[in-house]
C-alpha cells in the first residue's frame, strides 16, 4: 500500500518554521540508525570540524529520518522511491546531499550496488566529492571501512564492495546504469543539456529491478521560466504535495506561497526570508542576505531577479535583461488565462493579424489582436508553428519547445507547408467571421504564405506589408506603452513571456529597433508578429460586421481549409 505523501498545511508549516515532511508511518529502527549514522558524519571545511549532529539543521534530518525510514526491515522494499528537495543557495544542499548518499552506502546491503551523485559542473561535483572524502578522512572507524580513489571520484565499500561515483551530469555516462541510489544536484541547470530528460529516464528504469532503490533531486529555483524536465519534476512534487496527484516521491519545497511570490513587496521583505531559508542561523543569516539583495538591486532588475530566483526560490515567469524591451517589464501582469481565441472573436468588433518568421530555423508566428468592442481593450492571442529540425538546430531549447507544445501554444509540423496551412486556416476562420482588417507581415516575408492565404478564402487586398527595422519603432512603443497603461490584454502564454524576455533592443538614431539579430539565437518571431498586428490595429480601423452566432460552434465556415486545427494541438 502506497503512502500519502502530500503536505496540504505546507503554507502554514512555511510560516511557523516546521518541517515540510508530514507525518508518515516510518520504520522508527531503520530512521534513527540512518540519522545516527548521518550525525556522526564530520564537515571538513568547517573551523572545528563538527559533526552533523551539531551542523546540520533538523529540517534535514527529518528528510534522512523520512527517506531511510521508508524501507521495509522486512522485504527491503522502500515506501519513498523519489525525493524531491527544492531549497535555496547557501542552504547546505550539496555539503548535505554529499552526505545523505554517503549515509546510503554505509547503509546499503546490496553487494556490488552502484551509488550515483551526480551535478551539473565539475566545480559542484568536486565540492560534493570533498565533502563526503573529508568526512571519512575525519573518522578512523569509516577510513578502513571505505576506500576512496580520489582519481576517479568515487568511494568503494570495501565488505560489500559497493561504489559511490560522484561525477558531473553527461547523459552518455549515467544512461545504462543500474544504481540502487541517484542524487542529482541542481536539476535546473541539467534539465538544460541535451538529452537531459532521456537520461534520466534511463537512470529509472535502471534501478526498477531494485525495491530499495531511490532517487533524489536537490535544485534552487531556475534563473528563466522553468522548462524540460525540471518543470516536469518539479510540477508533480507540487501536485504530490497538494494532495492532488499520488506518487512515490517525497515533496519538500522551500518557495513562498503563490500570494507571497506574486507580489514583489512580500517577497522582497526580509522577516518572510526565514520561510525559504531552512538552515538560516547555520550556512547563512538574513543579515547577509539583505546585504546580497542590495547589491543585485543596485546593479540591475536582471540581477534582483535571478538572485530572487536562486536565494529565496522566487519563480522568474520571463527573464528580463539589461537590454531587454521594456514592454517585457509589464507582459505577466497582463496576462489572462481565460482568453482564448474564441472568446477573442465574441468580444471584438475588429481584428487584425500578424505574422512573422517562417524559415527552416526560426518560428512561424502569429498573432491575433483585436478590439473589444464594449472596452476598447486590445486582447491578444498568439500561436506558433515549427518543424521538428528546429530541436535539432536549437538543442539546448528542445526541452522549452516541448513545454510549449504540450501547452498548446507551439505545433511541430511533421511537414514543411502545414504550418503555412494551418496559419491560413485560422485567418480565413476569422474573415468568415467577418472580423478581419488587415494581416501585416513584413515585405520580403515568404511567399508561399500569401498564397495559402489566398487560397483559403482570405482577399488579397487585406494583406498588406509592415515595414520593418526602425519603422516598425513606433508599434513597438505604442505595444509597450499599451501594456504598461493596461490596455492590453493578453492570454498569458508562456511562449510569448519566453519572447517577450528574449526581445532586446537597439536604439538607431530616434528610434528603437528590436532585431533577431539583437536577439541572438532567442527566438523572437512571434512577437515581431505582435508588433506587426499591433501597427495595424493602432490605425484604429472601422468596426467590421460582426456574425453574432459563432461559427466554431456551428462548423467549419465554408471556403475554409478543412483540416482541423485541433488535431495540431492548438489551444484555442
Amino acid at each position: 500500500m502506497s503512502w500519502d505523501l502530500s503536505c496540504s498545511d505546507w503554507d502554514q508549516r512555511l510560516q511557523q518554521g516546521r518541517s515540510l515532511v508530514p507525518s508518515l508511518p516510518l520504520h522508527s529502527a531503520e530512521a534513527e540508525r540512518a540519522v545516527a549514522v548521518f550525525n556522526k558524519l564530520r564537515l571538513a571545511d568547517v573551523p572545528g570540524t563538527p559533526t552533523m549532529a551539531e551542523a546540520a539543521g533538523d529540517w534535514f534530518r527529518d528528510i534522512v529520518r523520512a527517506l531511510f525510514g521508508s524501507l521495509d526491515p522486512v522485504t527491503r522494499e522502500r515506501a519513498i522511491r523519489e525525493l524531491f528537495l527544492l531549497v535555496s543557495k547557501k542552504n547546505s544542499k550539496t555539503t548535505n546531499g554529499a552526505l545523505l548518499m554517503l549515509t546510503a552506502l554505509l547503509l546499503n546491503q546490496r553487494p556490488n550496488a552502484s551509488l550515483i551523485m551526480t551535478a551539473p559542473v565539475q566545480d559542484v561535483a568536486q565540492l560534493a566529492f570533498d565533502a563526503a572524502a573529508g568526512a571519512i578522512a575525519l573518522d578512523p572507524v569509516l577510513s578502513r571501512k571505505l576506500h576512496v580513489r580520489e582519481h576517479l571520484k568515487t568511494i568503494v565499500h570495501r565488505d560489500t564492495k559497493a561504489e559511490l561515483q560522484i561525477m558531473t551530469f553527461d547523459p552518455a555516462v549515467v544512461t545504462g546504469q543500474k544504481p540502487v541510489a541517484v542524487l542529482i544536484d541542481e536539476l535546473h541547470v541539467v534539465a538544460k543539456m541535451s538529452k537531459a530528460s532521456s537520461a534520466i529516464r534511463q537512470l529509472r528504469g535502471g534501478m526498477l529491478p531494485f525495491p530499495e532503490a531511490f532517487m533524489v533531486f536537490i535544485t534552487t529555483q531556475s534563473e528563466e521560466a522553468p522548462a524540460g524536465v525540471f518543470r516536469a519534476e518539479l510540477m508533480k512534487a507540487r501536485a504530490i504535495r497538494d494532495g492532488k496527484q499520488e506518487g512515490v516521491m517525497l515533496p519538500v519545497l522551500y518557495e513562498f506561497p503563490e500570494e507571497i511570490q506574486r507580489k514583489r513587496e512580500l517577497w522582497m521583505d526580509p522577516t518572510n526570508w526565514p520561510m525559504v531559508t531552512p538552515n538560516v542561523g547555520r550556512s547563512i543569516t538574513i543579515g547577509r542576505l539583505v546585504e546580497e539583495m542590495r547589491t543585485a538591486e543596485s546593479t540591475s532588475e536582471e540581477e534582483l531577479r535571478a538572485w530572487a530566483s536562486q536565494h529565496l526560490n522566487v519563480e522568474i515567469g520571463l527573464a528580463l535583461k539589461s537590454d531587454s524591451w521594456p514592454g517585457a517589464e509589464f507582459w505577466e501582469q497582463q496576462g489572462r488565462s481565460g482568453l482564448t481565441l474564441e472568446s477573442l472573436l465574441e468580444r471584438c468588433e475588429v481584428v487584425d493579424v500578424g505574422v512573422d518568421g517562417g524559415g527552416l530555423d526560426d518560428l512561424l508566428g502569429l498573432a491575433v489582436v483585436g478590439r473589444d468592442r464594449e472596452s476598447r481593450e486590445w486582447l491578444a492571442w498568439c500561436h506558433a508553428w515549427a518543424h521538428p529540425s528546429v530541436l535539432e538546430r536549437r538543442k539546448a531549447e528542445a526541452p522549452r519547445f516541448r513545454d510549449f507544445e504540450k501547452a498548446g501554444d507551439l505545433t511541430l509540423v511533421k511537414q514543411l507547408g502545414e504550418d503555412i496551412e494551418d496559419l491560413a486556416e485560422i485567418v480565413a476562420d476569422i474573415h468568415a467571421h467577418e472580423l478581419l482588417d488587415k494581416i501585416g507581415m513584413d515585405p520580403a516575408g515568404i511567399g508561399a504564405i500569401i498564397d495559402a492565404l489566398v487560397a483559403a478564402g482570405v482577399p488579397q487586398d487585406k494583406i498588406v506589408g509592415v515595414s520593418q527595422g526602425w519603422r516598425l519603432g513606433g508599434a513597438i512603443k505604442t505595444t509597450e506603452r499599451a501594456l504598461a497603461e493596461g490596455r492590453l490584454l493578453h492570454c498569458g502564454q508562456a511562449l510569448m513571456a519566453w519572447c517577450a524576455g528574449n526581445a532586446k533592443i537597439e536604439q538607431r538614431a530616434n528610434s528603437t529597433v528590436v532585431t533577431k539579430q539583437a536577439s541572438g539565437t532567442a527566438k523572437v518571431d512571434p512577437i515581431m508578429a505582435l508588433f506587426n498586428a499591433v501597427s495595424l490595429i493602432a490605425l484604429n480601423p472601422p468596426a467590421q460586421k460582426k456574425k453574432y452566432q459563432m461559427l466554431f460552434a456551428g462548423g467549419r465556415p465554408t471556403g475554409t481549409n478543412q483540416r482541423d486545427p485541433a488535431s495540431a494541438g492548438f489551444r484555442r
